[in-house]
């Protein structure tokens, strides 16, 4: 077998500060991720503001070219 040595105790107050440090992190994390994914949400609706308007200008543009070749195709055909 191996012959590893007895594992040594571990100070109460180092794992007190462990497990505090452990808990501050996870809700700094909860925290931070809540935070951000407020600001997400707030850029996601300006952004479907803006594709509603992109949108329509596409397609406006498109009707005016499918108008202007088939201009172009009767021109041909005459």
């Amino acid at each position: 077998m191996s012959n590893l040595p007895a594992p040594v105790r571990v100070s109460p107050l180092i794992k007190f500060g462990r497990w505090s440090l452990l808990s501050v992190g996870i809700v700094y994390g909860a925290f931070h991720q809540s935070r951000l994914s407020r600001k997400e949400a707030a850029i996601r609706e300006v952004e479907l503001k803006q594709k509603a308007i992109r949108d329509e200008k596409l397609a406006a543009e498109k009707k005016l070219a499918t108008e202007k070749e088939i201009a172009e195709l009767e021109a041909l055909a005459k």
